[in-house]
């Protein structure tokens, strides 16, 4: 039987539970994230949506995989990896996808993610769902970050093909930023630095940042 909710997105999840714990005692990554995004536009150039490929690094990779039952060892499908893919997005609606989007400077919510699945291949494990916006906008400018507030999580932008816009406007422009490495910095903060809650959006300082300006 597959592991269930806590196991792939486990640690996951642990960066909401644990984090006044394990990273007030050890304030750095534990789960380590390699992501593509894709924008998603509509044919009125509206924007609709994020598409996201997220690949956890080999540690966790094995760790979520243990206990799935398959036909070939070593083998996982998409089949065998449905349910905890399932289990998987729907336990990032509590930390809100790590994903936080701004429409000329307003705040945008996204609705439930769809078209969800895990993939295995050449010994890596990858994530993809998209995040459909609630309410598609047309904004002269749009900022969407990824980041795990507590920075449990470390997610970096892929060396390769990082953003691609989907659909957009042909005079609409992207650009990102990737963030600084904050580990060492992280390790500086004290216990009581996040038990009074004064560091628990610290993983805002390590977003990944991407712009897109449209006339």
């Amino acid at each position: 039987m597959a592991i269930a909710l806590r196991p792939l997105l486990g640690l996951l999840s642990l960066a909401g539970s644990l984090a006044f714990g394990v990273m007030a005692a050890q304030a750095h990554p534990h789960v380590w994230i390699t992501a593509k995004s894709e924008l998603l536009y509509a044919a009125d150039g509206s924007f609709t949506g994020v598409r996201h490929a997220w690949t956890f690094d080999e540690m966790f990779a094995a760790y979520a995989l243990q206990g799935i039952e398959t036909k070939t060892k070593g083998v996982y499908s998409r089949e065998e990896l449905g349910p905890l893919a399932q289990t998987n997005v729907e336990s990032l609606k509590e930390f809100a996808f790590f994903t936080f989007a701004r429409a000329d400077g307003k705040k945008q919510k996204f609705g439930q993610p769809v078209d969800y699945f895990l993939e295995y291949d050449n010994g890596e494990l990858t994530l993809h769902f998209t995040l459909p916006l609630a309410t598609p906008v047309k904004p002269k400018q749009l900022v969407v970050e990824v980041f795990d507030r507590s920075f449990f999580i470390d997610f970096q932008l892929a060396d390769k093909d990082p953003v691609r816009l989907v659909g957009a406007p042909a005079a609409c422009g992207v650009k990102f930023e990737r963030p600084t490495d904050g580990a060492a910095g992280a390790q500086q903060l004290g216990e009581q630095n996040f038990l009074s809650g004064a560091n628990a959006n610290y993983g805002a300082m390590f977003a990944n940042k991407i712009s897109v300006e449209c006339p």
